[in-house]
């Protein structure tokens, strides 16, 4: 079958891939897409935005597309999967009254109070003074939330009172515009973080392999928040006693919640989750599609075939066990351009991409384009990611570390701690 996946970025890239490898596979098509999406075997982009759903239709009935993937919240927010499904074309993603499990972070936060989902205390606030009082009097550690949609950076972890005083502000100043008209103050977690994935038909929850992301921008957790410079999968803090926690007070109460709310889920539901030191998970957000980059050491793992999975939760069919994962670790490294998350510098030439894949290890495309010389270039904070398996994640990491040097451009850099917990507790096991 024809396949379309809209979306540009490294996720979108790993979704292509992966697609594409399916034996019921005809052709994949990558609304925008990036260069590395359209050197991929049985993949081409189109020239249509992510946020176009007229021209996404219309372009899935003309090429004769039989499945659509989603990658990105923006079009969900806005209507794409109701869309689809009303010109009678099947979609992969929640309608947009469950995106809103995302959309609002309020709204997702007050859901959580109703259906007894375990998360942090917090407060709304759409006017500045109150917020203001209630940082005051609750005091630090806080975290500072936009309501809505911010491409990954409307977060604050404030560690002190100024800090949190300068983000509200900063926010109900129109920082990210409409998305932080309205913010959300709610108190800081501790713990281990965890990015819990699953495929949903409806009503069948399918789990996805475990992964850990790296949010902060420097080595140990340190610096401002960003999309995501790493991940690995699978995490060693998600054991079976702490995956089974999760899906009973968690995703399946997530799930019943949206369909007595007449938001019935059909997708993939991400929870970033804080494990605490008993084990017990708590919600920091939910997304309403795949992480990125967790989708990227996910979707190497992944044995099963995608196509069929897919479908399967389109059509209510999912089995709950039905999904098989390379026992192997994979460990994914974002390389990023100069001052990320801030401003940064676009055009620079990339150099290292054709010899970079190989054997268990890729580089998956994120914020990358092509100049007038057909070079590529960056056109993002996160460029590439440069992902590898391994026999245990110390080889993981190594691998991915050493093919993400093999990338180069002027100013690119990474972390180079990513997996750092995995990789110290496989070290104190071994000298035990």
């Amino acid at each position: 079958m024809n396949i379309l996946v809209v979306g540009n970025g490294g996720r979108e890239h790993a979704l292509a891939w992966r697609l594409a490898q399916s034996p019921r596979c005809g052709h994949v098509y990558v609304a925008p897409g990036n260069p590395g999406t359209a050197r991929e075997p049985g993949v081409s982009n189109l020239a249509v935005g992510a946020d176009d759903i007229p021209a996404l239709v219309e372009q899935a009935r003309e090429r004769a597309v039989e499945m659509t993937v989603i990658g990105p919240e923006a079009p969900l927010a806005a209507g794409i999967v109701d869309a689809f499904e009303q010109a009678g074309l099947a979609c992969l993603g929640p309608g947009q009254a469950a995106a809103e499990l995302e959309a609002s972070k309020a709204f997702a936060k007050a859901f959580f109070a109703r259906h007894g989902i375990p998360s942090a205390a917090y407060a709304t606030f759409e006017q500045l003074e109150p917020a203001l009082a209630y940082i005051r009097e609750r005091g630090a550690p806080l975290v500072i939330k936009a309501d809505g949609l911010a491409a990954g950076k409307g977060v604050t972890i404030a560690h002190d009172i100024d800090t949190a005083v300068e983000a509200a502000t900063s926010m109900l100043g129109g920082a990210f515009g409409a998305a932080s008209e309205r913010i959300v103050v709610e108190d800081f977690l501790t713990g281990e973080e965890a990015s819990f994935i699953a495929l949903v038909d409806g009503e069948t929850v399918l789990p996805l392999a475990s992964s850990q992301d790296h949010k902060a921008r420097d080595a140990g957790d340190e610096g401002p928040n960003t999309g995501g410079m790493g991940a690995y999968s699978p995490a060693p803090v998600v054991t079976d006693a702490v995956h089974a926690r999760i899906l009973e007070s968690v995703i399946r109460p997530t799930v019943r919640g949206l369909v007595a709310e007449g938001r019935g889920y059909r997708g993939f539901l991400y929870a970033g989750l804080m494990i605490d030191a008993r084990g017990e998970p708590r919600v920091l957000e939910f997304n309403v599609r795949l992480g990125d980059p967790e989708t990227q050491p996910i979707l190497m793992r992944l044995a099963s075939d995608p196509v069929t999975l897919f479908e399967a939760a389109l059509n209510g069919r999912l089995d709950a066990g039905a999904v098989q994962w390379d026992p192997r670790p994979c460990l994914g490294v974002v390389l990023a351009a100069a001052g990320y998350p801030g401003a940064y510098a676009k055009g620079d030439v990339i150099e290292g991409l054709g010899d970079a894949d190989g054997d268990g290890r890729k580089v998956f495309h994120a914020g990358t384009a092509t100049n007038a010389r057909d070079e590529v270039v960056t056109a993002g904070g996160r460029v590439v990611c440069a992902c590898a398996l391994g026999d245990d994640i110390l080889a993981a990491q190594q691998a991915a570390y050493d093919l993400a040097e093999t990338v180069h451009w002027p100013g690119r850099f990474m972390r180079a701690d990513i997996g750092f917990r995995a990789v110290n507790a496989q070290l104190q096991a071994e000298s035990s």
